[in-house]
């Protein structure tokens, strides 16, 4: 999302967003001379709060919904899409709800854009309101062109988003950088969503450890068996992709619930309860089987709902899918003839890689 905030020293309020690898800025209007701190700040947290409303209807699209009957969630995600219509009028004050602003009748988009209208109405300086109105504009534009899958210009601060949907355009663009840099080049951070990136990231995985195996004679459970020391719980994601993949199901249909349950814990909620009672029984065990002096109890012990980090878990998941496909290169190496030089190893993991991925292509797309 956007966020925007006001440069003092200029008196000027700014946007900025992610681009995957740094923060982006642009100054959006000069502030009236004698604003009140409060005031400007307001309008900042006002804007910042209806960017993010916003890009919540590309990061939930109301075509994930289970259901999409009156009064469902489809329902309300596709009325808070349709209410981008209403932005703008909101913000110029030719659109003042009737109701009160926090009427049923209201969506959360147009609510909030109604606070920042009324914020801009208190300055009374139609330079500002005109420039906020483009900025905001741009913005909106921003989010429908994400939701065609064209993550340029201002739409490229999806690349820091995760989503409960993914384009196969954008499937298709990360197979196609993976192809040519299967490591992952610094593109498929910053021009890629990630929930796409990490669809493609998972067959290449699956890719990866098919080579090894084949070379190893290795079960692919063996195979990812590397712990990165800063993410402890990449290798259960890891797993878990590898096997499921294994299993036959494809690259997305592995990848998109795992997603969708990190997000949902993000939000405080714990989707299928079957799921954690084999995290609640490790913890069992673990107390069961401590030393008596280190006195363990249930409710000492954290425990890990989700493999993923639930603020950015597309993120995560294709940090952990890339880092699996090295470990596949690290133990396809510790078996090749022990005389090849090791850029020779990595030259003959990658190109199996290439030819397995692009065998099984039609899995993925």
């Amino acid at each position: 999302m956007t966020r925007y905030s006001v440069d003092h020293a200029r008196n000027v309020l700014i946007a900025h967003w992610s681009t995957g690898i740094g923060d982006a800025a642009g100054s959006v209007a000069d502030l009236p001379p004698a604003s009140a701190d409060r005031d400007t700040l307001r309008l900042a947290a006002f804007l910042t709060e209806l960017s993010q409303t916003c890009w919540r209807c590309y990061t939930h699209p109301a075509s994930t919904a289970d259901r999409h009957g009156p009064g469902s969630l489809g329902w309300h995600r596709q009325r808070e899409r349709d209410a981008f219509a209403a932005v703008v009028p909101a913000l110029t004050g030719a659109d003042r709800p009737a109701t009160g602003a926090s009427s049923p009748e209201v969506t959360k988009i147009e609510e909030i854009a109604h606070r920042v209208g009324e914020a801009l109405r208190a300055f009374d300086a139609p330079p500002l309101t005109e420039a906020v109105v483009a900025d905001v504009s741009t913005e909106l534009a921003a989010v429908e062109q994400a939701e065609r899958g064209d993550l340029s210009r201002r739409a490229q601060q999806a690349v820091a988003l995760s989503r409960e949907d993914a384009s196969p355009l954008q499937v298709a663009q990360a197979d196609t950088l993976l192809r040519e840099h299967p490591f992952g080049p610094e593109a498929l951070f910053t021009q890629i969503d990630p929930a796409a990136a990490a669809i493609a990231a998972a067959h290449w995985l699956h890719a990866a450890v098919t080579v090894t195996a084949r070379l190893t004679s290795l079960h692919p459970a063996q195979i990812v068996t590397g712990t990165d020391p800063a993410k402890p719980l990449a290798p259960e994601s890891i797993a878990e992709i590898t096997a499921t993949i294994c299993g036959g199901t494809s690259p997305r249909q592995a990848v998109m619930p795992l997603i969708r349950h990190a997000l949902l814990v993000a939000e405080g909620h714990l989707c299928g309860v079957s799921e954690a009672e084999p995290r609640i029984f490790a913890a069992e065990q673990l107390i069961d089987k401590a030393p008596a002096e280190v006195h363990l109890e249930l409710d000492t012990v954290c425990l890990a709902i989700s493999p993923l980090d639930p603020a950015r878990p597309a993120l995560d998941l294709l940090e952990n899918l890339l880092y699996g496909i090295r470990d596949c290169l690290l133990t396809y190496q510790q078996y090749v003839e022990e005389g090849s030089r090791e850029s020779l190893r990595t030259e003959a993991f990658l190109a199996e890689l290439r030819r397995e991925a692009a065998a099984h292509r039609a899995r993925l797309l």
